[in-house]
């Protein structure tokens, strides 16, 4: 058995690189060269990354639906190619521009609801920073984010989201490159996600919660 389990290790660490596994490898402390902990660490890691999509998934749309809602009662139905909206939107010369997301997510497009789903999940992030408290949160956030906590102000609702979602969108990144997720507490990571959906609708957060899998996978870390 330890020589077959050392021929499985040898051949997945040629596969996936000895730099990658040597990630897993120093996480729980391999002493040998037919110690499997490693590979069932990488194993599980890959598990609970896409446990984690759905959940994600549910998030990212109520989210971009909210905000659409106050972006089309303010910029009309049709508000990507709102010229007063597009204008609003910060134009940075380098790192992420939400004006030349907006431009290139409604290129193609010809109806609002093809542009959405093209907009990067930061787009959605940045339109929770301040300079929108005064257009967009004040008047529409708990209309369309109604169990959001009472006790807070406007602006530390809209401020909790946009952090919430900064430590969701470094997540979904890493998920996406394939990256180990194993040292977050990832309890924590689907929680977020939980409040979030809830804020919209407690229904549809009782409902991703009783579909999910992630809990269950997340518990069973090795």
């Amino acid at each position: 058995m330890s020589s077959n389990n050392k021929v499985t290790i040898d051949a997945v660490k040629a596969a996936l690189s000895p730099a990658r596994m040597g990630t897993y490898e120093a996480a729980v402390g391999v002493t040998s060269d037919n110690d499997l902990s490693a590979l069932k660490l990488y194993a599980w890691n890959a598990d609970v990354s896409g446990a984690l999509l759905a959940p994600l998934h549910v998030c990212e749309v109520v989210v971009r639906n909210a905000v659409s809602d106050v972006l089309a009662t303010l910029y009309t139905p049709t508000w990507p190619w709102n010229r007063t909206f597009e204008l609003s939107l910060p134009d940075p010369q380098r790192g992420y521009s939400p004006r030349q997301d907006l431009l290139s997510a409604r290129r193609s497009a010809r109806t609002t609801g093809k542009v959405i789903p093209e907009l990067k999940f930061v787009f959605w992030q940045k339109m929770f920073t301040g300079r929108y408290d005064g257009r967009l949160w004040t008047p529409h956030i708990r209309r369309v984010l109604p169990n959001l906590s009472g006790s807070m102000t406007i602006a530390q609702c809209r401020q909790s989201i946009y952090d919430d979602l900064e430590q969701l969108r470094r997540l979904r990144n890493r998920i996406a490159h394939h990256e180990p997720i194993f040292t977050r507490n990832l309890f924590d990571d689907y929680q977020k996600i939980h409040n979030i959906v809830g804020y919209r609708c407690i229904e549809t957060a009782a409902w991703l919660d009783r579909n999910q899998i992630a809990t269950r996978v997340i518990a069973a870390k090795p």
